[in-house]
């Protein structure tokens, strides 16, 4: 798996400060249970385009995003494309956080956003939900949720138009990321989106027109959130009303991610993990 990685090392982030983690799913632990995890948990720094897991990779390690980072579960289709079927922020897990014991991945992990990251490795962290029933739960549960936006991308996928998918997309990076750059290309959103590059040229066109995006190099900067939002279709409000009925909390608000942003932003150079 590592041939995959050009993350960086423990050595790159400040020291791990898990009392109140920048990652809402272990935030959601009781102190007991993540004490179990505390002594495995490391941490890391994953540039973009960092791929964590390719189809067929033994998973034999979990990671838990915190806010900025973004990363996507791309479907590798026959002709070599890559179709985005999730994203997991700062309110999720990737790895096997439900199977037991290590199992070959289905998709690729990309790292669509740079940023922190906190790992375990699956034998670890299998261990410790041998020992507390309450972090079989937990995750669990967060497997429903991730399950419930794959269902939510398959139909998105089927019967909503080009601009609002574009506009889901974008209004889920900014939830969790709170970051109006998106440091995203038209080649690479059109990827993600399984569709060509042309239609994705004339959305953000029309979109710059009205006054949501402006288009930067390496990426577009949302101007006006309430709008896209209004352009989105409502596949992410379904997928935060299933994460509200099942574990209430996770999933991440703009404004919440802002915060964190912010309180990276103040900490000194070098230091890439918020605590």
């Amino acid at each position: 798996m590592d041939r995959h990685m050009n993350g960086g090392e423990a050595g790159d982030v400040r020291e791990l400060r898990v009392e109140r983690p920048a990652n809402n799913l272990l935030r959601a632990l009781r102190a007991e249970d993540l004490s179990l995890l505390t002594p495995h948990l490391s941490p890391w720094f994953a540039d973009t385009e960092t791929v964590l897991y390719e189809p067929g990779d033994t998973v034999q390690t979990v990671y838990f995003p915190c806010g900025p980072s973004l990363v996507s579960y791309v479907v590798m289709l026959e002709d070599g494309r890559g179709v985005e079927t999730a994203l997991v922020g700062r309110e999720g897990a990737l790895g096997g956080i439900v199977s037991q014991g290590r199992l070959p991945a289905y998709a690729r992990g990309l790292v669509q956003f740079p940023g922190p990251f906190y790992r375990i490795e699956s034998r670890a962290l299998e261990e410790a939900k041998a020992q507390s029933a309450t972090l079989r739960y937990l995750f669990a549960r967060y497997a429903d949720c991730l399950l419930a936006q794959v269902f939510q991308s398959v139909a998105c996928n089927a019967t909503h138009t080009i601009e609002q998918r574009v506009a889901k997309w974008l209004t889920a990076a900014l939830d969790r990321t709170g970051d109006h750059d998106v440091p995203l290309t038209q080649e690479q959103l059109a990827s993600m989106l399984g569709v060509g590059r042309s239609y994705i040229s004339r959305v953000v066109q029309n979109m710059k027109s009205r006054g949501v995006l402006e288009t930067r190099r390496g990426g577009v900067r949302v101007r006006d959130r309430d709008q896209l939002h209004q352009l989105s279709c409502g596949c992410n409000d379904a997928v935060r009303a299933h994460f509200d009925d099942v574990l209430k909390g996770v999933y991440p608000t703009e404004e919440e991610s802002t915060v964190l942003k912010l309180n990276a932003g103040a900490a000194s150079p070098g230091s890439r993990m918020p605590g």
